[in-house]
Order: C-alpha cells, then sequence, then structure tokens
C-alpha cells in the first residue's frame, strides 16, 4: 500500500474543498444573476406599454 506524505495529503484535501466551495459559490451567484434578470425584464415588458403610446 502506498504511504503519503502528511503535507500533501492536507494540501489535496485542501484544494478539494476550495473547489467545492468555489462551484458552490457559482452556482448560487448564477442563479441570484438570472433571477435579478428575469425579475428586471419583466419591469422593462411592463414599462415597454408606457413608451409606445
Amino acid at each position: 500500500m502506498l504511504q503519503y506524505d502528511d503535507k500533501l495529503y492536507k494540501k489535496v484535501s485542501a484544494s478539494g474543498k476550495a473547489g467545492i466551495a468555489l462551484g458552490v459559490i457559482t452556482i448560487v451567484t448564477g442563479v441570484a444573476i438570472g433571477i435579478i434578470s428575469i425579475v428586471f425584464g419583466g419591469i422593462l415588458l411592463n414599462a415597454r406599454h408606457k413608451l409606445i403610446d
């Protein structure tokens, strides 16, 4: 069986945790931006009727 260096194991573990954290942050940010875009798009579509008249 392979013997892993303790420092290497900790670095690999830390990079895995950081990757997961960045993935979660990216997903949350993307969902928030999508919701904001939909809301403001709806507001602009409602305001469109006032501009055309």
